[in-house]
């Protein structure tokens, strides 16, 4: 019955992620030599050797870009590896019309996004917050030569894995960001479910309450164990939103109609309402995940993006 909206990320090393929030002051520049004296020559001994070709600068290959800013061939490939290793293992991650391919972007737009917030709002990565996190991952693994090994299984050289947690970090920040906004208290019912799998049980379940048999007894025929209780849940948190809307429009000691969902059909019985009680910590998660996700949704729908790998 819980809505568990969940946002994969694709570093494995994402739930180490952390807060940070210090700004870089520039490294002093280096002492400029004291340049010796320019000895003049005549024209007919000046040098002969042809000036040397000037260093092409590294081109990066791109993935996509988000509002002008590019996303990384080497994140997208690295990612994708790491998605496919893990559907090797949990081949139902992915939803039946979502390729590898367009889930990795998706999620790198996602962090893109989130950095881009991050950094608009003022955070200001620095080189020592990827400096102290490379380091704590590399104490976490075990060591350099164990931080070699899963950069390489995982498709890092060390130049772009410091890239990738400079992006985490601005990322991860505005997810604290967004989170952290979610309050603690809200609206909530308590409630309680019949929960039948044929319309023709619930109807006579329903025939039964209107007769004035006790829903708790009906409850308990239906599911003895747990007895049908949903405890206390506040809006955005049950898997299907019309049970909400009956849940939040009854007065307590009231049940509702036969509501048919996927699941089956539902009869409610709410005992308790409350503008304000305390959200529970998986209730709060809850509501910060979707937090999240209607943030990223709603950033997605005003950015300009491109996709730039071919099929």
């Amino acid at each position: 019955m819980k809505n568990h909206i969940r946002i994969f990320y694709l570093l494995p090393i994402i739930l180490l992620m952390w807060g940070a929030g210090c700004s870089l002051s520039n490294p002093p520049a280096p002492a400029t030599p004291t340049s010796p004296p320019i000895e003049t020559t005549a024209p007919d001994e000046a040098p002969t050797e042809p000036a040397p070709e000037p260093t092409a600068t590294e081109v990066v290959e791109l993935a996509a870009t988000v509002n002008g800013e590019g996303i990384r061939k080497s994140s997208f490939d690295a990612s994708l590896l790491q998605l496919q290793a893990a559907l090797n293992t949990y081949p139902d991650r992915l939803p039946s019309d979502q390729t590898p391919q367009d889930a990795v972007i998706e999620q790198l737009v996602y962090r893109a996004l989130l950095a881009q917030a991050a950094r608009a709002a003022g955070f200001d990565l620095t080189i020592e917050m990827v400096d102290q996190r490379l380091t704590q991952i590399n104490n976490s693994l075990g060591g350099e030569d164990a931080l070699n090994t899963w950069l390489s299984e995982n498709g890092y050289t060390l130049e772009s894995f410091r890239y990738e947690l400079g992006v985490e970090i601005e990322a991860a920040w505005q997810r604290d960001q967004i989170t952290a906004a979610v309050p603690e208290t809200a609206e909530q019912v308590r409630a309680q479910q019949i929960l039948f799998y044929d319309s023709f049980q619930a109807t006579r379940a329903h025939d039964q309450l209107n007769a004035g048999f006790p829903f708790e007894q009906i409850a308990a025929n239906s599911d003895p164990e747990k007895l049908g209780y949903l405890g206390w849940f506040p809006r955005g948190f049950l898997l299907f939103p019309k049970l909400e809307d009956a849940a939040f429009s009854l007065s307590p000691g009231q049940y509702s109609d036969v509501i048919e969902t996927e699941a089956g059909y539902h009869i409610l019985y709410v005992f308790e309402k409350d503008a304000a009680h305390p959200l529970s910590s998986e209730a709060r998660l809850v509501l910060q995940e979707k937090a999240v996700a209607d943030w990223l949704a709603q950033q997605r729908s005003q950015s300009q993006i491109d996709l730039l790998l071919t099929p």
